[in-house]
């Protein structure tokens, strides 16, 4: 008989954002005419750009059109796309990455998830904590994470470097041996961010140990203050240690359309192996490609008319961050988070357990937010608010909280 996989049937409850939106459906269900604001999920709300639009739009007649017509792509992603990285991501930042290296896929998130493939199973693996549950999650469905630990709320194989006030949010480097390490800045869920000498740390550590650093920047291009790279290949040394992962999602408003890339070094070597040739064959087994439509709007970006229209709808989104930590903080809460990037992290009421916050706000507010344990143990005792809603309900949003609780 065909058996299932056995660490499956160990992942504890629901996933979070599917958790989330259980209890958001119950409660539309019991309050059908409630003005209901989300500041949970990530999900954007602002259209894609009109140079983007308009790409796409062409691409879609280039189906049409037998001379002009496009079937199976490069499982790498298309060179007008990964050259346009290349140059305006990289190039324009004098950071040392070529087009080679760039490979395009359906977003982060595949990608943070997949990359597990490409190293042994044994590998120990370390996360923040919080932590973006797909960094720990998909290590559990590899068998990669151990035992889950009910009492604890934690994987006995997983090395979890809390990231809380007391440290300034920057995880102490491992002192025991691993293999993996995930880093995220801007972070998700806190909204933190690593500085130059924090990264210039870790790439000596992972240097040193000859552990692969795996790098979340999906929020990159929130950063505004000059100490904080956008890039980890920003680091001398990076080259030999690290993978990048970003995202068009948050950055573009690509959320529905889909679309990201991953960045694996030809000078990262492990085990005499090159983990760029490891991943491309990984991709080119796996996975068919972003498609042509997608890729066609995503190079527009770069465009100097996607550009503009991009970063203004970023000022939407980075004007409700700040509409959120400084109402919030008028209401007495402590807040993190929300300059370089667009989520906000909030300490709940003294005494208040996340989940309890969360429930408060859903069912007195009417205001969907994000449970801080779901991202794990450190996340208890805290809420995190995203800015990608309208600056009308952001307002209304932080209108409502301060009512209740000036």
């Amino acid at each position: 008989m065909a058996h299932v996989n056995p660490h499956f049937q160990q992942l504890p409850g629901s996933y979070l954002f599917s958790e989330i939106a259980r209890r958001t459906a119950a409660f539309k269900e019991a309050n059908p005419d409630a003005p209901l604001i989300r500041m949970g999920i990530g999900d954007v709300t602002q259209p894609l750009a009109p140079a983007v639009v308009a790409a796409m739009h062409a691409a879609v007649d280039d189906l049409a059109a037998p001379e002009s017509f496009h079937g199976y792509g490069p499982e790498q992603g298309y060179g007008f796309l990964r050259d346009a990285i290349a140059e305006h991501d990289f190039a324009a930042r004098n950071i040392n990455v070529s087009a080679d290296e760039i490979f395009i896929s359906d977003g982060a998130k595949s990608d943070c998830g997949n990359i597990g493939d490409i190293f042994s199973l044994d590998a120990k693996v370390a996360v923040c904590d919080p932590v973006y549950p797909v960094y720990v999650d998909s290590n559990a469905m590899a068998g990669r994470a151990g035992d889950w630990d009910a009492a604890a709320e934690c994987w006995t194989n997983i090395y979890y470097m809390p990231t809380v006030p007391e440290n300034n949010f920057v995880p102490a480097l491992p002192d025991e041996p691993v293999d993996l390490v995930y880093l995220c800045s801007p972070n998700n869920p806190t909204g933190t961010v690593l500085s130059r000498a924090d990264l210039e740390k870790w790439v000596r550590w992972a240097n040193e140990h000859d552990a692969v650093i795996l790098f979340d920047a999906a929020y990159e291009r929130f950063v505004t203050e000059e100490d904080v790279p956008r890039s980890i290949y920003e680091i001398e040394g990076a080259r030999t240690c690290a993978i990048e992962f970003r995202s068009f999602s948050k950055t573009a408003g690509f959320t529905g359309a889909r679309c990201g890339y991953t960045v694996v070094p030809k000078d990262l070597v492990r085990d005499g192996q090159s983990l760029r040739d490891m991943w491309n064959r990984r991709q080119c087994t796996k996975f068919n490609g972003a498609s042509y439509v997608i890729q066609r709007g995503a190079a527009a970006v770069y465009t100097p008319e996607g550009e503009r229209q991009v970063e203004a709808t970023l000022d939407v989104y980075r004007g409700n961050a700040r509409v959120i930590c400084e109402g919030l903080k008028r209401a007495g809460f402590s807040v993190w988070g929300g300059v370089n990037s667009p989520y906000i992290w909030c300490a709940t009421p003294e005494g208040m357990g996340s989940w309890e916050f969360f429930d408060l706000l859903l069912n007195e507010l009417a205001i969907v937010t994000t449970p801080g344990a779901g991202f794990g143990p450190a996340g208890e005792g805290f809420i995190r608010l995203t800015a990608f809603n309208t600056p009308e309900a952001t307002q209304e949003a932080i209108t409502r909280i301060q009512t209740r609780f000036a």
